[in-house]
């Protein structure tokens, strides 16, 4: 473009300064030299400020490509890592955004405490010594200096949303029941949509599998399951926290199943896992380390793991579909209106199967912690009939 534009200003300038008739309309060879010089000042200026806006106009345009490039796996990693802020959507130069406080404890400096706007909306600023590496971890900018992060970030400041919820949902359901509602008449409003849960545990996971030491450890099964739910859904919600897909929280969850599971057993079951009976001698020697990594590793990693995994994975399926819109859009605008449509219905449709998934998980650790309490106390007492509907 910029080429072409030249061409015709030099074409131009050499036919309104070379041709003899145009200069032959002028009276003197002096009105003619004038003329002339007063030409190649226009057209010089012209040609200089031509070139200067076409520089500038490539210039801007590099720019705004480089500002506008879509980079999916930023904002697929940037969803499902936590971060100091809540981020709903950015519409030009306006971001909506819910800073979180920041709390930071240096034995060089003390304690600092600020919001994490102080970074900027993007990360890259400095503040009080501090700035953010990779959008959600908070290093000094002097080396040498150690930092204790004490910071709410989303997932936290979440869990405790979640946990407030949960807690008054609850407490509101047993004054129904104190009250009589639900006893000596039929449920209602959310009563009635967690009794057939709570029955459904009762019944199917701690009667089935904790025989008849079930009523014990029905208010750690309940809380697990309620808690995984609710947090599930909650990560749901545009611009909320994924916090079961933090492998943080779901190593919280596990660690606290293992002591549970470890306070339920008892001698008869460690008897069997570090001697175990009616085998040969040199087999033991291979099978107890295996029984004790079963315990401590396996059992535990099973329901981290699994709860992990699953969440992680929904939100990343769902944020792929959309991220394909601007994929296909940078590509060729049509292409991105075309795959637009698809986009977005498969993207509802995995959302309702990870509403699905909230539930399925909760019950999946749920159930995998009452079997491993199970398997702690079963053969210790007159149990074992009690075990024998298990579900796994």
């Amino acid at each position: 473009m910029k080429e072409k534009r030249l061409k015709i200003i030099a074409l131009l300038f050499h036919i309104l300064t070379q041709t003899p008739y145009l200069c032959a309309k002028f009276s003197g060879n002096m009105l003619s030299k004038s003329l002339k010089s007063l030409l190649v000042a226009v057209f010089g200026v012209i040609l200089l400020s031509s070139s200067y806006t076409s520089s500038a106009q490539e210039k801007h345009d590099t720019l705004t490509k480089k500002e506008e490039k879509f980079d999916a796996t930023k904002e697929i990693l940037n969803h499902v890592q936590d971060a100091y802020e809540f981020h709903f959507f950015t519409i030009g130069d306006f971001h909506a955004s819910i800073y979180l406080p920041v709390i930071l404890y240096s034995a060089q400096k003390g304690f600092s405490v600020f919001s994490s706007s102080r970074f900027g909306h993007e990360g890259d600023e400095e503040y009080d010594g501090y700035r953010l590496e990779n959008g959600n971890k908070i290093i000094p900018v002097e080396k040498g200096t150690t930092v204790y992060d004490f910071s709410l970030t989303r997932n936290v400041v979440q869990t405790i949303l979640a946990l407030t919820i949960f807690t008054v949902l609850m407490i509101n359901v047993a004054k129904k029941y104190k009250k009589g509602f639900g006893v000596t008449s039929a449920p209602s409003g959310f009563q009635g949509f967690m009794e057939p849960i709570i029955t459904f545990i009762r019944e199917e996971v701690a009667k089935v599998n904790l025989g008849k030491r079930w009523e014990k450890y029905m208010p750690y099964l309940l809380t697990v399951f309620f808690f995984i739910l609710i947090n599930s859904l909650f990560g749901m919600l545009p611009g909320s926290a994924n916090v079961t897909g933090n492998i943080a929280f779901t190593f919280v969850l596990g660690i606290i199943s293992l002591i549970v599971i470890l306070f339920s057993t008892t001698g008869h079951f460690w008897k069997h896992i570090f001697w175990p009976p009616g085998i040969p001698f040199l087999v033991k020697l291979i099978l107890i380390p295996v029984e004790v990594a079963g315990v401590f590793i396996i059992k535990p990693g099973a329901l981290i793991i699994r709860l992990f995994a699953n969440m992680v994975a929904g939100h990343i399926i769902i944020l792929s579909f959309i991220s394909l819109i601007f994929i296909f859009g940078a590509m060729n605008t049509i292409a991105g209106w075309g795959f637009a449509p698809i986009s977005i219905l498969f993207t509802v449709f995995i959302y309702f199967i990870e509403i699905l998934v909230a539930f399925i998980q909760a019950f999946i650790f749920t159930a995998l912690t009452a079997i491993f309490i199970g398997q702690g106390f079963e053969g210790s007492d007159h149990d074992a009939h009690h075990h024998d509907g298990g579900i796994l």
